[in-house]
């Protein structure tokens, strides 16, 4: 089978299309015919060696795919040959087939696009894990998401919206606004791209001051990390929930009096442990966005498809904090 794989650390002008063996479903396995296969940040980690796992090399990026199942190994009992799912990967998914294990395969309807299906799990996953489990969020709270455009971080506006909460998305562009706000944002804020100085940092902190209101902010999805951190923690609310998503933007140094002064919690969100730490947790996550999606609460949205072939560029988009929404790449149809 054709694979795009990672041979080497560097950027996605490093990966190369090679011909590897067709997997093998094992105990509790089985292999699927990919379909599409979204884009993620972690993929422009993974093949810089920069993502918290560092698979042995060559390996396929590629964290969640959709597709048929073409073969079950012994102990699988839900899923059958014909099935059309949708799972994640970890890495893995740039590929015409992949072996996963049963526990993070999902049925999609057969209303689904494969492309749509692709990108829903890793990132409304990731937020819903987030924004229930650690940031105990409530019907009539206010919001704040920084990367609000990019993939996990429309999730979390849309999830937002979902339960209740008037949502404050943070972008960096008005286009990117503009996809906030049909996503169903309240209100929004266009940042600058940092480094900031002093003075710029305090400037962002009154922008979102501003946004969220005087009684600040009850639970702060932070997708971007770097200097954007300090100034939106400076705007949370007493008993805020501060959620540590991810750092495009790099890691951020949080002074940690703000915390006291807000009596406020710093909590980190690692969606892939918890997956797999908590597979039946998952799973209800995972049927209840299925349940969202019905009702017309939730929409996967892709802005763009990739073909196998050019599925490098699509990486790069990722890397150039280009993306709008999700990014796919089909595989076959």
């Amino acid at each position: 089978m054709k694979a795009l794989m990672s041979t080497k650390v560097g950027g996605p002008d490093t990966l190369e299309m090679l011909d590897v063996a067709d997997p093998v479903a094992g105990k509790g396995q089985v292999v699927i015919d990919v379909k599409a296969c979204s884009i993620n940040y972690p993929d422009v980690l993974i093949i810089q060696d920069m993502y918290q796992f560092k698979p042995p090399r060559p390996f396929a990026p590629g964290g969640e795919v959709s597709g048929v199942v073409s073969a079950v190994g012994d102990g699988v009992t839900d899923l059958k040959v014909g099935d059309r799912v949708a799972s994640t990967t970890g890495h893995g998914g740039l590929v015409e087939k992949v072996a996963v294990d049963q526990n993070g395969v999902f049925k999609i309807p057969d209303s689904v696009s494969f492309e749509d299906a692709s990108a829903l799990i890793l990132t409304y996953g990731t937020s819903i894990h987030a924004l229930v489990d650690r940031g105990h969020i409530k019907e009539g709270e206010t919001l704040l998401v920084l990367g609000a455009s990019g993939g996990v971080g429309i999730a979390a506006v849309e999830l937002g919206k979902a339960f209740g909460a008037r949502v404050v998305a943070a972008v960096s562009s008005e286009e990117k606004a503009a996809f906030a706000k049909a996503a169903g944002a309240d209100e929004t804020v266009v940042y600058e791209r940092a480094p900031f100085d002093k003075d710029q940092s305090k400037a962002l902190a009154a922008q979102f001051k501003a946004a969220v209101g005087p009684g600040g902010a009850d639970v702060i999805y932070d997708a971007v990390g770097g200097d954007y951190s300090e100034p939106a923690v400076r705007s949370i609310a007493w008993e805020g929930r501060f959620l540590v998503v991810g750092f495009p933007a790099g890691i951020a140094k949080l002074p940690l009096n703000l915390t006291l002064l807000k009596s406020c919690d710093v909590c980190g969100v690692f969606w892939g442990a918890y997956a797999a730490r908590d597979p039946k947790g998952n799973r209800a996550h995972i049927d209840r966005l299925f349940k969202l999606w019905n009702q017309g609460l939730i929409q996967p949205r892709v802005s763009e498809t990739f073909s196998f072939e050019n599925a490098g560029q699509a990486i790069q988009k990722m890397a150039d904090r280009g993306a709008i929404g999700k990014l796919v790449v089909k595989i076959a149809d």
